[in-house]
């Protein structure tokens, strides 16, 4: 069920929130405008690296390609699905992805947040409503980088998980280790309604959606919790 109405938020009832990552705490389009003006000035004098690029082009293409799929081993599939499509190495594809995927992009998540995330953070400790991020990827770094900190961290591709949305199992992992009894007390926040909505029904959750035109969207939400009067 999506949320449309912050209005319909009982905040007084609410137990635990759920965040997607990309897209969702930090502002995407504006970290990849960062990144494409980043992979220019290093690729354009070592155009001999082009096979780089495809690797990045690729792995995400694959990654979007088998959405809702389930494997015995998700963190090694992903890297098999480019490694194919462009006959190279699994070492290089992990190598690229590693620098360029997980690693590079962290410093600049900090002036790439939504404003007011910190602040919304703080009420929902206030409160004491548990936080949860679950994340296509290992979230650890970004979150440290952009001072965020959460009751459990979750990731498609861990042992347990191995599926990506719109499955629900991520989700329903974190219930199970939330101890959360009844799921209309909880709420999933994500950016694409494609997966993150459909994520969220398939789990029984109730649902959120960042609209990126709205930037106090996380100012409004603080905003509706001291209007409840909590």
């Amino acid at each position: 069920m999506e949320i449309k109405n912050l209005k319909d938020i009982s905040w007084d009832k609410l137990e635990l929130i759920i965040f997607d990552v990309d897209g969702t705490l930090y502002d995407q389009s504006k970290l990849r405008k960062k990144m494409f003006f980043a992979l220019i000035r290093y690729y354009i004098i070592r155009p001999w690296k082009y096979n780089d690029l495809l690797i990045l082009y690729y792995f995400r293409k694959e990654r979007e390609a088998h959405a809702g799929l389930k494997v015995d081993n998700l963190e090694e599939a992903q890297y098999e699905w480019c490694a194919k499509q462009l006959n190279c190495s699994i070492a290089e594809v992990k190598r690229v992805v590693e620098h360029w995927i997980f690693n590079f992009p962290n410093p600049y998540l900090a002036s790439c947040k939504y404003a007011g995330l910190n602040a919304f953070f703080k009420e929902l400790e206030r409160l004491k409503i548990a936080r949860a991020v679950y994340s296509d990827y290992d979230a650890a770094q970004k979150l440290s980088h952009m001072n965020i900190q959460v009751d459990l961290m979750v990731s498609s591709t861990q042992p347990g998980i191995n599926s990506l949305k719109p499955l629900p199992n991520g989700l329903n992992y974190i219930l199970s280790e939330m101890k959360i009894k009844d799921k209309r007390n909880c709420l999933f926040i994500g950016d694409r309604m494609e997966l993150d909505g459909i994520c969220a029904d398939a789990a029984g959750i109730p649902f959120l959606l960042v609209r990126k035109q709205n930037a106090g969207f996380y100012e409004d939400l603080a905003i509706s919790i001291k209007k409840s009067k909590l």
